[in-house]
């Protein structure tokens, strides 16, 4: 085998979103994740672009997690010639066939509309990719299971390792020529309602660790009573909670609150809605897969039975104009799409609605510009006044914040070759950088969108 890996960064360098790390070798040649851009226009623009790469050479995409910033640009890769295994753990595979239906038939549905409305510059507008290329993509999917180490090659192997986040989330240890390259993938917290504890590496050569709050601390919020002070406000003022909400875990995390809230008393019996076809979807992963999360049967069930779930859009409109103070969670997290943009383009220019935000909120989307505070903003190519009161909990997200990022490098028993800092902003990077300096005296890399790196194994 040569000497030298060649690291690809094709995304989740210098930003959040669009996870994909190429790694080159004489033997094989691996992607990790193969995330969609989502946020500002420049790098949403990039997901049309073919990598550049021979996409036809990869031999196999490992996935840390279902998300679409890891999962979303797979369609892409098979429309670009790539033909070799895509692999996860059986939950990632399942969250990542909900998440790109899903998002096939969005991009299907506004590609549509914006035909038919002309509301965008292209014509036709396109689909970025379609339910067909999905379907295609589906059949390169292959289950493995977690904490065992599975050989790709004579001297490759790795091993998926539990990793909180979100159901399936695992991070990756690659072992090249006996170096281990470790890819954090997004990292979970402790003490998760839903989840384990993530596990933690105990060796890497070389380490590639998300920084999305790298420079920040989860506030130390009562979720539930912030809950239960919203709840009873918008009853007494007759309004509307919308939730806009990742359908993912977050999703599944504000039912269990709510429940719980209920059955303590805390909130009276207020009509909840879940709107979110993905989401409703993820339950059933979650009745699929119990050991990969703490809710017993049993109360998945009555948690599932106390909520509302919207099973059309016909049922959306019907909710919309139920005029009962009520509970809404809806996709997308960041308000980038999906069912909540309706019920906000109705309700968001009225005083007695309150937007709860309840993760994080990328540059450049409309969950970001409502948690900045604008005055008005867009839907379908259309103006909408923000009257709504906008809130925003931090501590209900799934990403570790910095105490919980440096904790989980604490056990890494070496000094590691290379550390490159990934999925942040410019500056989560650096803060995030400057802290692993002083807390363990090692140096860490910042690699930008693009850049080859070549290390020696």
């Amino acid at each position: 085998m040569d000497k030298f890996v060649n690291i690809n960064f094709l995304g989740a360098a210098g930003v959040v979103t669009g996870s994909k790390f190429l790694i080159e070798t004489s033997e094989k040649i691996i992607l990790i994740d193969c995330g969609m851009f989502q946020g500002l226009k420049e790098l949403r623009e990039l997901n049309w672009c073919d990598l550049p790469v021979d996409v036809a050479a990869i031999d196999v995409v490992l996935l840390t997690h279902g998300h679409l910033d890891h999962v979303g640009y797979l369609p892409r890769l098979f429309q670009q010639g790539f033909r070799g295994k895509i692999i996860g753990t059986a939950p990632t595979l399942a969250i990542a066939e909900i998440i790109l239906r899903d998002s096939a038939k969005i991009h299907e549905e506004e590609a549509k509309k914006a035909n038919k409305e002309q509301y965008s510059k292209h014509h036709p507008a396109l689909p970025f990719y379609t339910l067909d290329d999905v379907t295609k993509t589906l059949q390169l999917f292959q289950v493995e299971i977690e904490s065992k180490w599975i050989s790709l090659s004579e001297h490759i192997s790795y091993r998926f390792q539990y990793n909180g986040h979100i159901i399936g989330a695992t991070f990756i240890e690659l072992d090249i020529n006996a170096k281990r390259f470790v890819f954090s993938g997004d990292i979970g917290r402790q003490n998760d309602y839903l989840l384990s504890d993530p596990k933690t590496p105990e060796w890497a050569d070389f380490l590639f660790i998300e920084s999305t709050y790298g420079n920040k601390l989860h506030p130390e919020e009562d979720v539930e009573e912030i809950l239960t002070t919203i709840i009873k406000n918008i009853i007494h003022t007759r309004g509307n909670l919308i939730i806009p909400s990742f359908a993912v875990e977050r999703l599944q995390t504000l039912m269990y609150i709510l429940w719980k809230l209920y059955k303590k008393n805390k909130i009276p019996n207020i009509p909840i809605f879940v709107d979110s076809p993905m989401g409703a979807n993820v339950l059933e992963v979650f009745k699929r897969f119990p050991k990969w999360h703490k809710l017993s049967p049993e109360e998945c069930n009555a948690m599932c039975n106390h909520i509302n779930i919207v099973q059309s859009y016909k049922e959306t409109w019907e909710t919309i104009d139920d005029k009962r103070s009520k509970i809404v969670i809806a996709g997308s997290g960041m308000v980038t799409g999906g069912r909540v943009l309706t019920y906000l383009q109705q309700l968001i220019d009225e005083p007695s609605t309150t937007v709860l935000l309840v993760g994080y909120q990328a540059e450049g989307t409309r969950g970001r510009q409502l948690q900045e505070g604008v005055h008005e903003i867009r839907f379908f190519g259309k103006y909408y006044p923000v009257k709504a009161t906008i809130k925003s909990v931090d501590s209900l997200s799934a990403h570790a914040d910095q105490k919980d990022l440096l904790n989980w490098m604490q056990t890494i028993k070496n000094i590691p070759e290379k550390i490159y800092l990934i999925h942040g902003e410019p500056t989560a990077l650096d803060a995030f950088r400057v802290k692993i300096k002083d807390v363990y005296n090692w140096d860490a890399s910042i690699p930008k969108l693009t850049d080859v790196v070549k290390v020696m194994v």
